[in-house]
């Protein structure tokens, strides 16, 4: 029976969860998570007319990563050589990026005594960081074992895991909404539903970083999180279609529009709660 079927699978994926072998899945969530900050950075440097050249660097290192993150869901192996090496350089360039965010908003008319302002008009501070905990799940991956293998993780190796990956989701959480709160604070919160990531976001984090409190917290939040920022894809994709012109340029209005792909990378920050979840097991 259907039902039957679907509890034997959910079974199966928990047990392998639990037993710490979700490498392909996680490296595939990197790769994924990975592409999705790629084309958001594509067209926000793409906006300032690509500056400096160095704004081209994370074009390649996402699109490196993406490829790496599928390779290793493919190929088990690579999850050990391929996905850390280049996971490790895009953290590098994150952190790179972050410096150089941090710099244009201090060289922005009065710097950081405006803070509100520059935050909301100058570069996006915590999209560095957003691509950065792409790059920290590929690392994660490494140290699991592929999913269907006879290998299992020891269990204070994945109790470790699960931390980090608990940490990955609350800073990926406040990032993502520290990026709503500016990016709709240009809209004026001009509708309410604008609100629901901000309110989101912190408590998600603090049910990742907690060590106790009830169980079903952070799934529950997690799952609220990927369903807020399912809707807010529809809502900036809505917003897009809305605009002067509408689909007939579709182009210009996505790269002018609501940020299009910046509710997806909310959602997984719920999916990666769901993955912590998982590890945490029983």
């Amino acid at each position: 029976m259907p039902g039957a079927t679907l509890r034997e699978l959910e079974t199966a994926v928990v047990a392998e969860a639990e037993a710490g072998r979700m490498q392909r899945s996680l490296a595939l969530l990197a790769g994924l998570t990975s592409g999705l900050s790629g084309l958001e950075v594509g067209y926000m440097h793409y906006r300032a007319g690509f500056g400096q050249r160095i704004m081209w660097t994370p074009i390649v290192m996402t699109q490196a990563l993406q490829a790496a993150g599928i390779a290793a869901a493919i190929q088990p192996k690579l999850a050990r050589t391929l996905l850390p090496a280049v996971s490790a350089l895009t953290a590098v360039d994150c952190a790179t990026g972050w410096f150089f965010h941090i710099r244009g908003i201090a060289r922005k008319p009065g710097g950081w005594r405006l803070i509100v302002p520059n935050l909301a008009m100058g570069p996006p501070l915590f999209a560095p960081l957003l691509l950065g905990i792409s790059a920290y799940l590929g690392i994660l991956a490494a140290r699991l074992q592929p999913e269907f293998s006879s290998a299992s993780v020891p269990a204070g190796l994945r109790e470790s895991i699960e931390r980090h990956l608990c940490l990955a989701t609350g800073i990926a959480a406040l990032c993502s909404g520290g990026e709503a709160l500016y990016s709709h604070h240009k809209n004026n919160f001009r509708y309410w539903v604008q609100w629901t990531p901000i309110a989101v976001a912190p408590a998600l984090a603090a049910a990742a970083f907690a060590r106790r409190g009830p169980r079903w917290l952070l799934p529950a939040l997690s799952v609220a999180a990927m369903a807020d920022g399912a809707a807010g894809f529809g809502y900036h994709a809505r917003g897009i279609l809305r605009r002067p012109g509408g689909h007939k340029h579709l182009i210009y209005n996505i790269l002018y529009g609501p940020p299009v792909l910046a509710p997806l990378l909310f959602a997984a920050c719920g999916f990666f709660g769901l993955l912590a979840t998982a590890l945490r097991g029983k």
